[in-house]
C-alpha cells in the first residue's frame, strides 16, 4: 500500500507522512474483492482528496454491491473503465498534454484513446 501512497503523492505533489493505526487495521480487514487494482484506486483517490500529511483512506461502503456495466462486475474491463473514467473526470476529460489523463496514467495518448474506445468511454455531452 505504501508503494501506491508514495507513487501518487509524488504524482500529485502531495506530502503524506502517516496513516492512522485504526485506518490501517480497517484496510487490512477489508476483503478487497477487486484485489490490488481496487486497493490502488482507493489509495489514489485518498491521496487526491487529501489536504493533510495524515492520509485517511475511505473504504468502499459495501464490497458485495454489484456494479452495472457492459462487463461483468469485477472484471478487468470494469476496473479499467472506472479508473480511466475517474482520471478523465479529474482532468476535465483532457487526454493529451502534461496535465492530461494520459500523462497521469503514464500512457501514450494514442494508447489511452484506444482503451477509451474499447471500453466505450466517451466525453459526456454538456
Amino acid at each position: 500500500m505504501w508503494k501506491f501512497v508514495d507513487e501518487f503523492a509524488k504524482s500529485f505533489d502531495k506530502h503524506i507522512e502517516s496513516i492512522s493505526k485504526s485506518n490501517m487495521e480497517a484496510l487490512q480487514a477489508y476483503p478487497w474483492p477487486g484485489n490490488i487494482r481496487e486497493l490502488r484506486n482507493v489509495v489514489e483517490r485518498a491521496v487526491i482528496v487529501s489536504t493533510s500529511p495524515r492520509l485517511t483512506i475511505e473504504l468502499p461502503q459495501n464490497p458485495r454491491l454489484k456494479a452495472t456495466s457492459r462487463s461483468e462486475p469485477g472484471s478487468l474491463d470494469e476496473l479499467d473503465r472506472n479508473h480511466i473514467r475517474s482520471v478523465l473526470e479529474r482532468t476535465g476529460w483532457r487526454v493529451r498534454g502534461p496535465r492530461g489523463a494520459a500523462a497521469l496514467l503514464k500512457l501514450k495518448p494514442t494508447t489511452l484513446e484506444a482503451r477509451m474506445r474499447k471500453l466505450g468511454l466517451r466525453r459526456p455531452t454538456k
